[in-house]
């Protein structure tokens, strides 16, 4: 994003800057000073924490021309004093309010150069170009948010005098505080600017039902659910539970919020059934699911657990995913290895007595 301050900024500050034989004169060779004022901007959402000259040139940020004794004009290079780097970074850390438990910014310097020329009228043309970066610092990296640009045109006579400091100076407050505008207008609505993440969980539904069936302790399988043909296996059923959520985020006040619907499902297509339609044989397969459930739980709950990054929340979320996956892997083929799928009714109840306890104390079952 860019914006261009070039029109607005040259009529409020011309009519100052080219002022006769009364202004302040850029002598031959001398380098330029900011002068060591207070900038008229005031953050409310962030502070410089540093300054970076990012141009790809480091060649003195002027080149202005100069009127000899014998009337010839002479242009000559002129630089910020201890070059634009440091100058800048001096005159902004001095002079601008840094409440360092606002949001840390970085200063990219990507273009400052103001140059005259003469033009065929015979008058001197002068141009000022200001382009910044701004980025967020964090914690191990920064994440650029946007730049902004401004600039300064002017025409004067030969023998007009300009004070060149004040037209940089005034340029450098202009995008200073274009840049702060725009952190006022997104600080509470851009997710790069989130100070906080909060995760809200809602159980996903379909209605009407499908092939699918997800989740519900007030929907538990029959076996009219059990639709694919029976498959060649020493087992009397099967079902294929799966886990999957869907997510949506919106930030409001400056806090992401996430909004994962949890996907605990079966479909009639995979469950396959030969033999006897016993109601024990139902119940081991209505375990299975409920295993998966069990896991989308404590899945739940780890995420709640955590305090989530603001500039990186989608990697905790995919890596406890992928690790409640594995785990409910683990807990099936645990599930049906100690009850040798279901034929060890002893163990078989164990693991309904378990299964209904975790299911309370998650809310799930009464």
């Amino acid at each position: 994003m860019s914006f261009n301050r070039g029109l607005v900024l040259m009529f409020s500050i011309v009519s100052i800057l080219l002022c006769g034989a009364s202004g302040i004169k850029q002598k031959t060779g001398d380098t330029i000073i900011l002068r060591d004022e207070k900038i008229k901007v005031t953050p409310k959402e962030f502070y410089i924490s540093a300054v970076a000259d990012e141009r790809k040139s480091q060649a003195p940020v002027a080149t202005l021309i100069y009127l000899n004794p014998d009337r010839s004009l002479t242009s000559k290079p002129v630089d910020l004093q201890g070059g634009a780097g440091v100058s800048v970074r001096d005159f902004v850390l001095h002079n601008l309010d840094r409440n360092t438990e606002k949001r840390a910014i970085v200063l990219g310097i990507k273009e400052l150069k103001l140059t005259e020329e003469k033009s065929p009228s015979g008058t001197i043309n002068g141009h000022l170009t200001v382009v910044f970066s701004f980025s967020l610092k964090s914690k191990y990296d920064k994440t650029h948010l946007v730049d902004f640009s401004g600039g300064v045109r002017y025409d004067r006579s030969v023998n007009q005098q300009v004070d060149i400091e004040a037209i940089l100076r005034m340029g450098l407050e202009g995008v200073l505080s274009d840049f702060n505008d725009w952190m006022n207008n997104n600080a509470g609505t851009n997710p790069l600017l989130a100070k906080a993440v909060k995760i809200r969980f809602t159980d996903y539904t379909e209605t009407p039902e499908g092939d699918t069936i997800y989740y519900s302790p007030k929907r538990p399988l029959t076996w009219a659910d059990f639709k694919e043909r029976p498959r060649d296996s020493h087992f009397e059923a099967e079902v294929i539970p799966l886990m999957g959520y869907a997510q949506q985020n919106s930030v409001v006040n400056g806090i992401i919020y996430v909004d994962m619907a949890i996907k605990v499902s079966v479909a009639k297509s995979d469950c396959w059934v030969k033999g006897e339609k016993d109601d024990y044989i139902l119940n081991h397969e209505q375990r299975h699911f409920d295993i998966e459930k069990i896991i989308s739980e404590r899945y739940k709950k780890k995420l709640l657990s955590m305090k989530l990054p603001a500039d990186n929340f989608y990697g905790p979320i995919n890596v406890e995913y992928l690790e409640a996956l594995r785990e409910a892997t683990r807990m099936q083929k645990q599930y049906d290895g100690e009850t040798k799928h279901g034929t060890d009714r002893a163990a078989q109840a164990q693991w309904n007595e378990q299964i209904d306890k975790e299911l309370r104390m998650f809310g799930v079952k009464r």
